[in-house]
C-alpha cells in the first residue's frame, strides 16, 4: 500500500483534514503523516508556514511503502515539499500531487486503502473537484473511467435507502468493498455511469436517495458486487431505524434506558479505578524522541496482542467486538498523531497517546448515534496503552464470589466480554446506549442492564438495589414483597435438571431435545439434561452482518455446539433467513410479503454458495465430534427441495439430511417428502401462521395463531401418519412443544420427540411421564374431534384431568 504526506501551513488544519479522510475508511488504511507549520513560538502557540525537513522527514518514514504522495495546500508548500525531493534520504518513489488539499487528501486515502497503485491513486486525487464542480453547474473534469456493461457482467439492482444518497462516507465504503475489483455503478435516472472503485467518481453520480442504481460486475468480482448491494440495501448504516427489538427504544435522552431485559437484585459494587490522565511533564530531548515513538507503538502493539487473544478465546457478540477494539489498539488514526506529537513538540507517550485518543473520542461524539457510542471503546484502549506504558494496574471487574450488580460509569468491550452471569447479576452504567457494546454484551449473555443512569455511581457500595432492564428502573433497597418477587422469577426461568430420557409411564419414549442458539445455550441445555439438541438456530451466526461468516468461523461456533453433547443428537437448521430475520447479503429489504417470500431454503435460489459453505463447515466441524449431527431445512414445500436438501447434504459427507414441515403443501403431501428425508420437524410456529394465513407478528390475530387450531392438528396427524408409512422419524421443535398438555397431544398423535427451550422440559416430563401411551392417544383423539381450538384444548385437559384420576 503507498503512504500519504499531508504538508500544510498550519497544523490544525492538516489534521483536521486527515481525521476526516480516515473516518471514511472502515477497513485498513494507509499511513497518513503531516508535515505542516513551521514550528511553534515561545508562548506555545503554532507557527503559520511550511518546513522542507519535515517534509523530507516524513517521506523517509514511508520509505517502506509502494510509493509515496504528496498533498500540498497552497504557497510555499509546493516549494517546501519539491526541496524535500532534494533532501529525502530514501528511494521510495515520490509523486507530487496538485489535487485540491482536503478534496484530494480524502480520494486518496479512500483509493489507497483499496490497494490502488501510486498512479491510480494520484489520479484520484486529481479528478476529487469533479463533483463539487458539476454540483453548483460547472463543468466537470472527466470521472475515472468504468468498464461498459456488457453481455458478459453480473448485474443487480438497488435503490438507494438512505437519507443524502450517495454522498462522501457512503462512496467511501463503496470504493472500499469493491477495492480495485471490477465493479461499476449506474444511476438509472441519469444513465451515469461510474467506477465504483472511485470515491470522487461515484460522488460526480449525484445519486440521491429513492434512486435506483444498477451495479454491474465481472464474473470474478461476485463477492465484492454482493458487498455493495449488501451496503445499499443496509442504508450504509445511516437510515433512521429504532433500536434491534430486544434493545428498548430509548424514549427520553435525560431517564436511564433498560437494554437487556430481566429484573435482579443484588449488592451495589463499583468497578474498579481506571489508569489516571499522565502528566503533560516537559518536553522530551530530540534525540530521546525516536524511542518514545517505539515504546508507544510496542505498548499498543502489546494491548492489541492481548486484545486478539481474548477475541480468539470468547464466542458469539463478544468474539467480534475484541477483535474490533484490537483494530483499534493498531489504528494509524489514533497512533501516528500520537507519533508525530512525540517527534515535534517532544510529547512523552502516555500523554500523547491520551491527547490523541481525546480528539478520536470527540469526533465520534459529535457524529451522534451509534457511532458516538463508540467513543467508550477509544477511551478504552486508550487507558490500556497508557497502563502499559506507564506499568499501572488497570482497573476491571471485581473478582467476587457472592453476586452483585456491577456499577459503573461506562464498561470497556474487553470487560463487558469476560463478564460471569453466576456473579453479575445485573449491569448498571451511567453513560452508553441501546447499541453500546456493553449493551450488545449484556444482551448476549442475558444479564439485566440499564444504561445512562445518571447519578449511579453516588449509590454507595453494598447498597441493595433492583435493577430491571425492561424499563430501565435502578432502584435503591426495595422491598421484601419486590425482593421475594423477583426471587421468584429467577426460580421460575432456571432449568430443573433432567434426570431420566423422557418416556411415558408405560416405557414408551420419546426424546426431550432443546432448542439452543449458541454453544453457551447448548451448554446450558446439557446442564439441564437435555437428551439432544432438536432445533440449533444456526442464523444467529449469521444476524447482523454485512457479510457470510467465514467457514472457519462457522467450523468453531457449530464444534462448540457439538462439543456440548458428546454421543447425542444435535439437529442443525440451514440458515432460515428472511420475515422475521433478514440478512443484506442473502434478502431483499423490499419484499411486499416476506413471510411468503425468498426465505429459508429459498434463499439458495439466490445464494447456493452460502448454503454450500454451511453445510461444508457443518460435516467439518462435525468430523472431530462424536455428537450424531443431522441437518434439516426450513421452508420447503416440494419434493424437488426435499431431494435437493439431501443431495447437497450427502455432496458433503453428510448422512443424515432432513426437512421442516412448515407449510401446508409439505404436510398435504408428506408421503411424497418423507420418503425422500431421513427425517422430519414439525415447526409448528410457520406452520400455523401458514395453515391459518395469519401473521404471527400480528397481535389482532393471535386467536388464529394457536396451534390447537382443529386444521393445524390435523395436518400434525397427516404427517405422523405418513411417517409411520414410511418410517421415517417425525419430530416437532415448534414452540407448542413447550406446552405439556399440548406435548402429550402430539406424542399420541405419533410425534416420537419434543424439542423445546431446556426450562420448559420438567414440566413436560411430568406430564408425560403420568400418562401411558394409549393415554396420550385418546387425548389425541378427543382434541382432533373438536371444532375450534377452545374445544380441542379443553376437550383434551378434561381428558388428561380424568387419567389422573383414573
Amino acid at each position: 500500500m503507498i503512504g500519504i504526506v499531508a504538508v500544510s501551513h498550519s497544523l490544525q488544519l492538516a489534521e483536521a483534514a486527515v481525521r476526516l479522510a480516515l473516518q471514511m475508511v472502515p477497513t485498513e488504511a494507509p499511513r497518513v503523516l503531516v508535515a505542516a507549520g513551521a514550528g511553534t513560538e515561545k508562548d506555545g502557540s503554532p507557527i503559520i508556514g511550511t518546513d522542507a525537513t519535515r517534509v523530507a522527514a516524513a517521506i523517509d518514514a514511508l520509505a517502506d511503502t509502494d510509493g509515496v504522495l504528496v498533498l500540498m495546500d497552497l504557497g510555499s508548500a509546493v516549494l517546501s515539499a519539491e526541496l524535500a525531493l532534494e533532501l529525502t534520504a530514501s528511494a521510495v518513489e515520490v509523486r507530487l500531487s496538485a489535487a485540491p488539499f482536503v478534496e484530494g487528501l480524502l480520494a486518496a486515502v479512500v483509493r489507497a486503502s483499496g490497494g490502488a497503485t501510486l498512479t491510480e491513486v494520484a489520479a484520484e486525487a486529481e479528478s476529487a473537484l469533479a463533483p463539487k464542480r458539476g454540483q453548483i453547474g460547472q463543468s466537470a473534469m472527466p470521472a475515472p473511467s468504468s468498464a461498459a456493461i456488457g453481455a458478459d457482467r453480473i448485474v443487480e439492482r438497488a435503490t438507494l435507502v438512505n437519507p443524502l444518497g450517495l454522498h462522501v462516507r457512503p462512496a467511501a465504503l463503496v470504493a472500499t468493498a469493491v477495492r480495485s475489483a471490477d465493479v461499476a455503478i449506474r444511476v438509472t435516472r441519469t444513465g451515469a455511469l461510474a467506477n465504483a472503485a472511485s470515491p470522487t467518481a461515484l460522488l460526480s453520480l449525484g445519486a440521491r436517495c429513492g434512486d435506483e442504481i444498477e451495479i454491474s460486475a465481472a464474473p470474478a468480482a461476485r463477492a465484492e458486487l454482493d458487498r455493495v448491494v449488501a451496503l445499499v440495501i443496509d442504508g450504509f448504516g445511516e437510515r433512521d431505524t429504532e433500536p434491534a427489538a430486544e434493545a428498548p427504544t430509548r424514549a427520553d435522552p435525560r431517564r436511564p434506558v433498560g437494554v437487556s431485559a430481566g429484573r435482579a437484585i443484588g449488592p451495589v459494587v463499583h468497578l474498579s479505578s481506571t489508569v489516571g490522565e499522565p502528566d503533560r511533564g516537559r518536553a522530551l530531548v530530540t534525540h530521546a524522541r525516536a524511542a518514545e515513538v517505539a515504546r508507544l507503538r510496542d505498548a499498543a502493539a502489546q494491548v492489541a496482542g492481548d486484545l486478539e487473544a481474548r477475541a480468539a478465546a470468547a464466542r458469539g457478540e463478544a468474539r467480534g467486538i475484541l477483535t474490533a477494539t484490537a483494530l483499534m489498539a493498531r489504528d494509524p488514526a489514533l497512533l501516528d498523531p500520537a507519533a508525530a506529537s512525540i517527534v515535534d513538540d517532544g510529547t512523552s507517550a502516555p500523554r500523547a497517546v491520551w491527547d490523541a485518543a481525546a480528539e478520536v473520542a470527540e469526533t465520534l461524539s459529535a457524529l451522534g448515534g451509534r457511532i458516538a457510542e463508540r467513543a467508550a471503546d477509544v477511551r478504552d484502549v486508550r487507558n490500556r496503552v497508557v497502563a502499559a506504558l506507564t506499568g499501572q494496574m488497570l482497573g476491571g471487574v471485581p473478582d467476587r464470589a457472592e453476586p452483585f450488580v456491577l456499577v459503573a460509569r461506562d464498561l470497556a468491550p474487553a470487560d463487558t466480554a469476560t463478564l460471569d452471569p453466576a456473579t453479575v447479576t445485573a449491569l448498571v452504567t451511567e453513560e452508553g446506549g441501546p447499541t453500546s457494546h456493553t449493551a450488545i454484551i449484556a444482551r448476549s449473555l442475558g444479564i439485566p442492564a440499564v444504561v445512562a443512569a445518571t447519578g449511579a455511581l453516588d449509590i454507595p457500595e453494598g447498597t441493595i438495589v433492583l435493577v430491571d432492564g425492561s424499563t430501565g428502573e435502578v432502584r435503591p433497597n426495595p422491598d421484601a414483597a419486590t425482593v421475594a418477587a423477583v426471587a421468584a422469577e429467577a426460580a421460575a426461568a432456571r432449568p430443573v435438571r433432567l434426570d431420566a430420557p423422557g418416556a411415558t409411564r408405560d416405557g414408551h419414549p420419546v426424546a426431550l431435545l432443546a432448542n439452543i442458539g449458541d454453544a453457551r445455550g447448548a451448554e446450558a441445555a446439557a446442564e439441564a439434561g437435555a437428551e439432544g439438541v432438536g432445533l440449533f438456530r444456526s442464523e444467529f451466526l449469521f444476524l447482523d452482518r454485512a457479510d457470510a461468516p467465514g467457514r472457519a468461523e462457522q467450523v468453531e461456533a457449530y464444534r462448540a455446539v457439538f462439543a456440548a453433547f458428546p454421543g447425542r443428537k444435535v439437529v442443525v437448521r440451514t440458515l432460515d433467513a428472511g420475515a422475521d430475520k433478514p440478512l443484506p447479503f442473502l434478502t431483499a429489504d423490499a419484499e411486499e410479503n416476506p413471510a411468503l417470500g425468498v426465505r429459508g431454503l429459498r434463499t439458495a435460489r439466490r445464494r447456493p454458495e452460502v448454503l454450500n459453505e454451511q453445510l461444508a463447515a457443518i460435516a467439518e466441524a462435525a468430523a472431530g465430534e462424536t455428537a450424531d449431527v443431522q441437518v434439516m431445512a426450513p421452508m420447503v414445500a416440494t419434493l424437488d427441495e426435499a431431494r435437493d436438501v439431501v443431495a447437497r447434504c450427502r455432496a458433503v459427507g453428510l448422512a443424515s439430511a432432513g426437512i421442516m414441515i412448515e407449510t401446508p403443501a409439505a404436510a398435504l403431501r408428506a408421503d411424497d417428502l418423507l420418503g425422500a428425508v431421513d427425517f422430519v420437524s414439525i415447526g409448528t410456529n410457520d406452520l400455523t401462521q401458514y395453515t391459518m394465513a395469519a401473521d404471527r407478528m400480528i397481535g389482532e390475530l393471535a386467536d388464529l395463531n394457536d396451534p390447537w387450531q382443529p386444521a393445524v392438528l390435523q395436518l400434525v396427524a397427516d404427517v405422523c401418519r405418513a411417517g409411520e408409512r414410511t418410517g421415517t422419524p417425525v419430530g416437532v421443535c415448534g414452540e407448542a412443544a413447550a406446552d405439556p398438555l399440548l406435548a402429550v397431544v402430539f406424542v399420541g398423535l405419533g410425534v416420537g420427540s419434543l424439542s423445546m427451550t431446556p426450562r420448559a422440559m420438567s414440566a413436560v416430563a411430568e406430564v408425560l411421564g403420568s400418562l401411558t401411551r394409549a393415554e396420550c392417544v385418546r387425548l389425541a383423539e378427543v382434541a382432533l374431534a373438536a371444532s375450534t381450538a377452545s374445544e380441542a384444548r379443553a376437550a383434551a385437559k378434561s381428558a388428561l384431568e380424568a387419567a389422573s384420576v383414573g
